[in-house]
């Protein structure tokens, strides 16, 4: 195992062990359903959204480097206001699945967020799961679409090992060709369509489905 992953590892089993570890974390707001609840321990600047009736007290997302970890609790969205695409974009980041989940569930990144804060929530989601299969799905409000009609598998997706531990890195690319997005997974694009059918525009973050524990580094927006 590369030393890089052995270090994540052993944060993250440190992070669990001793509750002390994550002092270094601010207060920042949780949303649930639109409205605001107790704030939560977050990195400076960071929001955490569950899906309508998650519990805020179930969701764990601290920084350590290299990165975020994050241990769930309810399927949710985490997001910056800072990170606005508003051109032309690059997103990525890079998630460590630690352990395995009772079935496969999706992580990944999503753009175009608008009224994050509210009912009419509005983003585009990019996911993958443990065995191999990818998912993009719009949101709108409490009601989502499918883009992709359903999870599709692809070879370039790491399939997580007999202990439920894989590493992938996932992009969506409007920015090399502004004619049309490219969800990319471990430098391999596995679906494209054109950027004027699909809004773009607005906030980027992170998504993580329910019960996952993943490290996540190297997130960024570049415009």
């Amino acid at each position: 195992m590369p030393s890089r992953i052995l270090r994540i590892f052993f944060g993250a089993t440190l992070l669990v062990t001793n509750p002390a570890a994550s002092q270094a974390t601010d207060t920042a707001t949780s949303k649930q359903g639109g409205a605001l609840h107790p704030a939560a321990a977050l990195p400076p600047g960071w929001t955490a959204r569950p899906d309508q009736g998650g519990d805020t007290s179930k969701i764990r997302f601290v920084a350590m480097e290299p990165g975020y970890h994050l241990t769930l609790g309810p399927a949710t969205i985490l997001y910056r206001i800072e990170d606005l695409a508003q051109g032309p974009f690059h997103t990525l980041a890079t998630f460590h699945q630690m352990k395995k989940p009772r079935h496969p569930e999706g992580y990944g990144l999503f753009v175009g967020g608008k009224q994050l804060d509210g009912k009419n929530q509005t983003y585009t989601y990019f996911l993958v799961r443990e065995d191999g299969a990818y998912l993009i799905k719009q949101r709108k409000g409490d009601s989502t679409s499918e883009v992709t009609k359903g999870w599709k598998p692809s070879p370039a997706i790491r399939q997580a090992d007999a202990q439920g531990k894989a590493t992938n890195l996932l992009e969506i690319d409007a920015k090399q060709d502004p004619k049309k997005v490219d969800f990319k997974v471990n430098g391999k694009s596995v679906y494209s369509a054109p950027a004027d059918q699909m809004d773009l525009t607005g906030i980027v973050g992170l998504r993580v489905n329910h019960t996952l524990d993943v490290h996540i580094e190297g997130f960024a927006l570049h415009q």
